[in-house]
């Protein structure tokens, strides 16, 4: 399942690159989250509870930060597991200056499989972008508080 996604934020590209890389920040603004704990090296645990259909799961997740180029772009790999299934990707984020704003694009690219991938096949796309229009309008809504 391939996702793309833009959003524009009303700030410089160095406070948004800031806030991107802020883990209090993504621990606040990612659904679902319940703990975010750093492991070093810029690698993430996290628990994240995900609800697909009438499934719902608690997902033990690592999360990689990779290919940083500071202010422009990251790869982010991701891989959650739980008792109802698992994810596994990617996403590369890339930040660009729009006027007095910057503008985020994301290219993610993911595949699911369990109990969740089977109940909501055809949801996943939809969860999927809906968690994270969420999640970068929580940022968005941060960016000045950096």
């Amino acid at each position: 399942m391939e996702i793309r996604a833009t959003y524009k934020f009303q700030a410089s590209v160095p406070d948004v690159w800031k806030l991107l890389m802020d883990p209090n920040a993504i621990e606040h603004c990612l659904p679902g989250c319940r703990t975010l704990q750093s492991l070093g090296d810029d690698r993430y645990q996290t628990e994240l509870v995900v609800g697909v259909a009438a499934v719902t799961g608690t997902f033990a997740t690592s999360i990689a930060l990779a290919d940083k180029v500071p202010e422009e772009s990251y790869r982010l790999n991701v891989e959650a597991n739980g008792k109802s299934g698992f994810a596994r990707g990617y996403a590369r984020i890339s930040l660009a200056p729009e006027g007095d704003g910057t503008v985020v694009t994301v290219v993610a690219d993911a595949d699911a499989g369990g109990l969740i991938a089977r109940v909501g096949q055809r949801l996943l796309e939809g969860v999927a972008r809906m968690t994270m229009d969420r999640f970068y309008a929580c940022l968005a809504s941060r960016v000045t508080s950096v």
